[in-house]
């Protein structure tokens, strides 16, 4: 799991972890990122999980050029069977070609109108910009506020010409505990039926089942594994 949103990024939060290195330490010194290099930022959540978190300072700012990431990128390619990037909400050079590289792409949208805007305008260039690529999936997140006015996934899916891939309901209390915890969902309920949900869209995203998109259903957000095949 890579955090790419170097100022603000949470994945250490969210994985209970704080290491004293990480993704800035490889981007900032391309010349020195190799295998070890790289082994030695990787902070180990689980047997299969390592994190390569982001600083989530403001001593700097982060302003980099299109292929800025393409040397960590190739190290972790070489090394890890699945890589993971949480990429930011914001477009640059960066970004785009990160996300035009990718293997899958999961897009994740809450239910109104700008995320409508955003999300369509994102599917389309990539649909485009990836013609012989499987089409980015996209999920609805935090389903069902009480009171407050949505756009519902039929909308959505009208407008983006796909079914989503997740719906995930407004769960506040399992979702705030393990926010503030520095835990996975599964942790706080392994039962509970959203963690059921991750480890369907998990299975999806790295090759390992079938995607079932449901019109009423509720899969599952967050994972993708956004990687290029080659250079």
């Amino acid at each position: 799991m890579t955090d790419l949103d170097l100022a603000f990024g949470t994945a250490g939060l969210d994985y209970n972890q704080d290491p004293p290195q990480g993704i800035a330490d490889a981007v900032f010194s391309p010349d020195r990122v190799d295998s070890a290099f790289v082994d030695r930022l990787l902070s180990k959540c689980t047997d299969h999980l390592s994190l390569l978190a982001a600083p989530a300072t403001l001593d700097r700012v982060y302003d980099f050029g299109a292929d800025a990431f393409d040397p960590i990128l190739d190290s972790l390619r070489g090394t890890i069977p699945c890589v993971v990037l949480d990429v930011p909400h914001m477009w640059s050079g960066w970004t785009k070609r990160l996300l035009v590289g990718a293997d899958e792409i999961l897009v994740v949208a809450g239910p109104d109108l700008a995320n409508l805007r955003n999300a369509k305008n994102l599917v389309d260039l990539l649909r485009a910009a990836r013609p012989n690529d499987h089409h980015p999936y996209y999920c609805l997140n935090q389903v069902g506020v009480p009171k407050r006015p949505e756009i519902t996934p039929a909308d959505f899916a009208k407008a983006l010409e796909d079914q989503p891939l997740a719906v995930i309901p407004f769960e506040p209390q399992i979702f705030g505990t393990a926010a503030n915890n520095g835990q996975m969902i599964a942790e706080v309920s392994s039962g509970h039926k959203t963690a059921e949900m991750f480890r369907q869209l998990a299975q999806v995203l790295t090759g390992r089942a079938e995607a079932k998109r449901s019109r009423g259903g509720m899969l599952t957000p967050f994972l993708a594994k956004l990687m290029k095949r080659g250079a």
